[in-house]
């Protein structure tokens, strides 16, 4: 590269593989919070739970501090303990493997679909044994699994189904939120997600009595909330029923996360058309396989994915380079939690489609307000690349 186009990039500012999509409405309902003098989970958090659970689909909504939180307390409520297995995807965040960790139980990776990055029947079948007591399927990137098939399996073999939505909010299954029908169901409101509270979770069920219980373990097992103690008349002597979890969220994220909700729909109907221009753009371009919708549903793009074929002319990782030389964020694919120090006391079996997803694929950037020209010059890139 010559000095001068090289002191043209630096001149320019660096496109962010993903900005959250904050603003005075946000900072707004933040302060309302905090002027009322009720900071902790209240009666805002109430709200969000609500509304969160209508915009999936679900019948209750339970916020936590963090969508990991929120798996955690899905395993509980499933029932799986010391000595159980529970399949997961090593192709996931590593907290989708460690959650069986906490509860004792032993996670068991299965293999995915190049295309959508999900578990499949035939890749969870295959890693079943007589001690699995359930599953945690993703919807990868925001991709959605192919849920009836998976869901049925569960049901005939009497596995619990943990669906980790944690990128999936607004993500469509068969005309519906993958959401509506599931078990339980986690949800992260992290920034990288396309709604967030800073930190923060849910979990959605249809079950009164899981929800309740959920409720209980968060705030540390108590028979009644805090937010009910202060607002009683009389006096109020709680009762602890088991142990419990500080997982609560605050009335001010829940604040946030009510406005952020208002902005879902908006936000991937923006994020689904870079999607379809970063697609027509590398239809032509050999060696490059952008992620897109599956026949059955609708994802959100929380995350843009490009896999590199075979015979590509450069590495990924020497892609990354290249990118970041021009002033773009990207991302290595999503991380093989097996090929981790963390799991590598854990036998895993061959797994070569989430290896070569893992490995070869990265992730570009979408969010909020990209311009035409910040996509050129992402495209610009891979394009030289290939040698297009």
């Amino acid at each position: 590269m010559s000095t001068s186009t090289t002191t043209e990039t630096e001149a320019l500012p660096r496109i962010p593989v993903m900005v959250p999509w904050l603003g005075e409405a946000e900072a707004e309902a933040a302060a309302e919070a905090v002027r009322s003098g009720w900071v902790a989970q209240g009666p805002r958090v109430a709200e969000f739970e609500r509304a969160f659970a209508a915009e999936v689909g679900a019948a209750y909504g339970v916020a936590v501090s963090s969508g990991t939180t929120a798996l955690h307390l899905g395993l509980v409520v499933l029932g799986v303990g010391p000595g159980d297995e529970v399949v997961v995807p090593s192709l996931s965040f590593i907290a989708t493997a460690n959650v069986a960790r906490y509860v004792g139980a032993t996670p068991v990776f299965a293999d995915i679909d190049p295309a959508t990055g999900n578990l499949t029947p035939d890749t969870i079948e295959a890693a079943l044994t007589p001690k699995t007591r359930a599953v945690i399927l993703v919807h990868q990137g925001g991709v959605p699994a192919d849920l009836e098939p998976i869901r049925a399996l569960c049901r005939r073999r009497g596995l619990g189904l943990l669906e980790d939505s944690a990128c999936a909010a607004g993500t469509r299954y068969r005309g519906r939120s993958v959401g509506v029908g599931a078990q339980v169901a986690a949800w992260s409101f992290h920034p990288r997600k396309l709604l967030t509270t800073g930190e923060g979770g849910m979990v959605t069920t249809d079950d009164a009595e899981w929800a309740a219980r959920m409720r209980r373990l968060r705030e540390h097992g108590m028979n009644v909330s805090a937010a009910d103690r202060h607002a009683s008349a009389k006096p109020v002597l709680e009762a602890y029923l088991e142990t419990g979890f500080n997982y609560r969220m605050t009335d001010i994220q829940a604040a946030v996360g009510l406005v952020q909700l208002g902005k879902l729909a908006a936000t991937i109907a923006e994020r689904r058309e870079l999607a379809a221009r970063y697609q027509d753009e590398l239809a032509g371009v050999s060696g490059l396989t952008p992620v897109s919708d599956p026949e059955y549903g609708q994802t959100n793009y929380q995350s843009f994915w490009v896999r590199l074929e075979a015979g590509f002319p450069v590495s990924r990782d020497e892609l990354l380079d290249r990118l970041s030389a021009a002033g773009v964020s990207a991302r290595r694919g999503i991380m093989a939690a097996h090929m981790e120090p963390a799991y590598a006391d854990v036998r895993a079996p061959a797994l070569p489609a989430t290896e070569a997803l893992s490995l070869n694929s990265l992730i570009l950037p979408v969010f909020h307000g990209m311009t035409g020209a910040q996509q050129d010059r992402v495209l610009a890139v891979l394009k030289a690349a290939a040698g297009a």
